[in-house]
């Protein structure tokens, strides 16, 4: 029977020391170095694994979502932190990024930016 003790998602940058400094301080989370590439500590006791690829191509997809509390305020901060966020054509979004799904019925208000490799991450707010 398939039982597996632990799931962690992995993804590929082209600049892994790049990435480090994208992830510690621009998201402020902790990264430990580890054979091969590194592992971001994510809130909740998950891991993600990021690793070089000489070939990479960043994904295309919302690879993490940062769940938060509240969508402006974070917004904010990371683009004080100097990181600009998509704007997609025919998304209702404000022009800080956001999507305010939750007014446009449309799931949760959302806002995508892309890391130091340019894969898509996103910050979404809670709901209840």
């Amino acid at each position: 029977m398939f039982k597996p003790k632990s799931v962690f998602n992995g993804f590929s940058v082209d600049d892994l020391d790049k990435a480090k400094v994208f992830y510690t301080k621009i998201l402020g989370l902790k990264v430990e170095d580890a054979t091969g590439g590194a592992s971001i500590l994510l809130p909740g006791g998950h891991k993600a694994w990021m690793y070089t690829r000489e070939d990479h191509q960043p994904a295309t997809y919302t690879m993490l979502n940062f769940v938060v509390d509240d969508i402006d305020e974070a917004v904010d901060e990371i683009t004080n932190r100097g990181v600009s966020f998509e704007h997609y054509e025919g998304s209702p979004q404000d022009e800080k990024g956001i999507m305010r799904g939750k007014e446009h019925h449309m799931g949760p208000n959302i806002a995508w930016f892309k890391d130091s490799a340019g894969n898509i991450l996103s910050v979404l707010e809670a709901t209840e």
